[in-house]
């Protein structure tokens, strides 16, 4: 049976990197007009939202990580619920980045390998550590996400519903975990995983 879910996990982790991404849900603000953008502009969307979806790679693992070492068949229920509407952000991020004609991460398997161990790492240390490191990721990408909504053009609104949903679907993460029994992660491990964020970010917007 362990050897199935690894097999599985395996599998979504080749989709996830080589597979385009598909959404259940239609793409927030597709309806819209797209806004003129000028080349600086669209540059500068391109690699914000580059950064979104290099975020997202590193939610899957980080999820298919800490789902794969709980003990708790709800917690892992509750993962896997929260890694499928991040498959969606994947979809979203991926699709806008195209119509930009801009460019994924491509560092974006060395992302995937780093955060799935430390998904794995997080889940042997047991649920309630397991689901405070969620908690707090998810703070993290829920402030991240409200400096985009200030960097992003005010007129382009496609990308600004995509990360305004995005935003939202982070919040609640946040919450189901803090329901679930998530501790408080200690100030240096939140001071390791912002400085870590930082630098994925910086990286990630032009490679």
């Amino acid at each position: 049976m362990a050897a199935d879910r690894w097999i599985l996990e395996f599998d979504r982790a080749l989709r996830t990197l080589a597979a385009p991404a598909r959404s259940v849900r239609p793409t927030p603000g597709g309806a819209l007009p797209d806004a003129p953008l000028s080349e600086a502009e669209k540059h500068h969307v391109v690699g914000l939202m580059r950064v979104n979806h290099c975020g997202e790679i590193c939610a899957q693992a980080l999820y298919q990580g800490q789902a794969l070492t709980s003990r708790d068949p709800e917690v892992r229920d509750a993962l896997r619920h929260a890694a499928d509407e991040e498959t969606e952000h994947l979809a979203w991020t991926e699709q806008r980045i195209a119509e930009l004609g801009g460019r994924k991460s491509l560092l974006n398997p060395l992302w995937y390998a780093g955060s799935l161990s430390l998904g794995v790492l997080a889940g042997v240390l047991g649920d309630k550590w397991n689901l405070g490191f969620l908690a707090e990721t998810e703070r993290q990408v829920e402030a991240h996400l409200d400096s985009h909504l200030e960097a992003l053009p005010v007129q382009d609104q496609r990308s600004r519903a995509i990360v305004d949903q995005m935003r939202l679907d982070e919040i609640k993460h946040a919450e189901t975990a803090i329901e679930f029994g998530a501790a408080e992660l200690p100030a240096p491990i939140k001071f390791a995983m912002k400085l870590t964020g930082q630098i994925m970010t910086r990286t990630a917007y032009r490679i």
